[in-house]
């Protein structure tokens, strides 16, 4: 019993740390991810600039918000553009 017990702990605590250094890399790759659509969108938003006439800039900032918050996002930036 006392052997299960020491091999069980360093088991646990091995698994425990494996997974907390897991979880930012999730966090990481679905932000990449967003951010890959964000600046879809606004590529896609200024090659219709002919007909909008509207550009928006391609920056960090600007693609990380459009990926964040998707549709809304790109109207508030739209709107920051505008005014």
């Amino acid at each position: 019993m006392e052997k299960l017990i020491a091999v069980a702990i360093p088991v646990l605590f091995a698994f425990l740390a494996v997974r907390l250094l897991f979880a930012p890399m999730k966090w990481f790759f679905k932000l990449a991810l967003n951010a890959l659509g964000g600046f879809a969108s606004l590529w896609l938003l200024n090659g219709a600039a002919g007909f909008t006439g509207l550009v928006i800039p391609i920056n960090t900032v600007t693609v990380l918000v459009s990926g964040i918050l998707g549709v809304p996002g790109i109207a508030l930036l739209a709107l920051l553009e505008l005014f």
